[in-house]
């Protein structure tokens, strides 16, 4: 986790594009309404176990994540949370400050080292051939993921061609980037884009812009005190107007980026909660720091329009690996088979559970296709932005 003190197919398919006729009301009126309670409130009481018991590998992990982090080691290839422990894939010989790293990692969590076929640096320059090849030829795929165990690629299909059609890709796309690729047949992710909030800006909120509306991811700031909400980069443009659903200003995008689908708007006053329950009891979370996401780990998403569908959060979400396109996103999957998000949860808070009641975030929602969803990690952002969650 990283606080203050430490430190960060198509995108209007999942924006709502019909403003819904909502008055304003004053902040001041509003203000009492917000109920904040304990994670324990917001999540089922069995995907809230399931995070809890994590936390420890997670904290682990995160010894080792930093550490390669810090030094851009070639060798590294992924790090990944098993049942009772942590997994590191490398290739080649450990450095002496990871193996460190690992060392302490282990007074936390078990933490096994797998020797690695090949490292990520190793398939990053693989996909980048092969996503070269599909830009030619989309009828070979349209997705490339890098399992976090290094054996090589993982192709998505449509599988309009059946089980031949995509033996055959799997074959030529192993000739094009070199090293081993599997193909899964899975359709293409989506882009998606509560409801009246008012300032200091919470995360999880229904916001509009004049041509859609998305969800507000985390508040945020950054070293020169500035604020921001930090929500998709698809939800707007520089100069768009951004209000909450009941028509208060918020501001303009500050940063974009559109790669990788986030954006900073920035805005005057900005706190670190998020709303987890339905759109109108105005129930929302602390939010305790930022962490770096694992696959294996079992995560939350509070998008405005599902708030409304479920009254709530939508839990029991499992990361299964990164994307290797340009976008660098992250793959998860609903895993009792619910719809992961709707249109108009772009943007939205995706979070574990914090050891202080509150929660941690993890990032911010980009695509779905029914239970798996794609988000954006919130280490992407602060790479990219240098933010952190604000106080």
């Amino acid at each position: 986790m990283r606080n203050r003190t430490a430190l960060l197919a198509a995108a209007a398919a999942l924006a709502a594009t019909a403003l819904v006729g909502t008055t304003t009301t004053g902040a001041t009126a509003q203000q009492s309404e917000r109920k904040t309670v304990p994670i324990s409130k917001a999540v089922p009481e069995d995907d809230l176990a399931k995070m809890t018991e994590q936390r420890p590998l997670v904290k682990a992990a995160d010894k080792i994540r930093w550490a390669q982090e810090r030094g851009q080691f070639g060798g590294f290839t992924g790090i990944g949370l098993e049942e009772d422990r942590v997994a590191l894939w490398w290739k080649g010989e450990v450095p002496a400050k990871v193996q460190r790293a690992i060392d302490e990692a282990r007074d936390t969590a078990p933490v096994r080292v797998v020797d690695a076929q090949y490292s990520l640096r190793e398939l990053k320059t693989a996909s980048a051939r092969l996503q070269a090849r599909l830009a030619e030829d989309p009828s070979l795929g349209h997705t490339v993921n890098i399992p976090t165990d290094g054996s090589g690629l993982v192709l998505a299909t449509d599988g309009t061609g059946g089980k031949r059609a995509a033996a055959a890709a799997g074959e030529t796309a192993s000739e094009v980037a070199g090293v081993p690729v599997r193909t899964v047949e899975e359709p293409r992710l989506d882009q998606v884009s509560r409801d009246n909030d008012w300032s200091p800006w919470w995360g999880g909120a229904r916001i509009w812009q004049p041509r859609a509306g998305c969800t507000s991811g985390f508040g945020v700031t950054d070293n020169t005190g500035a604020q921001y909400l930090l929500t998709a980069g698809h939800c707007g443009d520089f100069g768009d107007p951004f209000t909450s659903g009941g028509g208060t200003s918020i501001g303009t995008p500050s940063k974009i980026n559109k790669t990788h689908d986030i954006m900073l708007i920035g805005t005057g006053d900005v706190t670190n909660f998020i709303y987890t329950g339905n759109p109108t009891d105005n129930v929302g979370v602390r939010v305790d720091g930022w962490d770096w996401v694992y696959p294996g780990e079992y995560l939350c998403q509070s998008g405005a329009t599902s708030a409304g569908v479920v009254g709530g959060a939508i839990c029991n979400i499992k990361v299964l690996f990164f994307y290797n396109d340009s976008e660098d996103l992250v793959e998860a999957e609903q895993m009792d088979g619910q719809t992961a998000a709707r249109p108009g949860d772009s943007g939205g808070p995706v979070y574990t559970a914090s050891a202080s009641g509150g929660a941690i975030a993890k990032g911010t929602t980009t695509r779905v296709a029914g239970a798996r969803l794609g988000f954006q990690d919130f280490g992407t952002a602060w790479r990219d932005f240098g933010v952190w969650i604000a106080s």
